[in-house]
């Protein structure tokens, strides 16, 4: 695992010295780039980067579960989750 971590304000920071853009403009770019892709996911459309990642909506199928401090057996109903896969860059980048 890492031991280090970079929040969204030093993402913004970092971005913003090296394009030389302000830290607003920074933030709202990454914002609504956020937006649209939670809107993208939401409606079942794909988004991909070549070769940086690729985000898209699954299906869960409905399944039964156990009650953790019961035991009692429970119908979980089926819904969606989120898959992220990492195109080469990123994972040449891992190295």
């Amino acid at each position: 695992m890492a031991d280090k971590s970079l929040n969204k304000t030093e993402l913004v920071a970092k971005i913003a010295a090296s394009t030389g853009q302000s830290q607003a403009t920074v933030d709202a770019v990454l914002g609504g780039l956020f937006a649209e892709l939670a809107d993208a996911v939401g409606s079942g459309t794909k988004v991909s980067i070549p070769g940086w990642l690729a985000v898209e909506r699954t299906s869960r199928a409905a399944r039964t579960g156990r009650n953790p401090q019961t035991g009692a057996t429970i119908e979980i109903p089926a819904g969606f989750s989120v898959k992220v896969s990492a195109g080469s860059k990123l994972k040449a980048a891992a190295k």
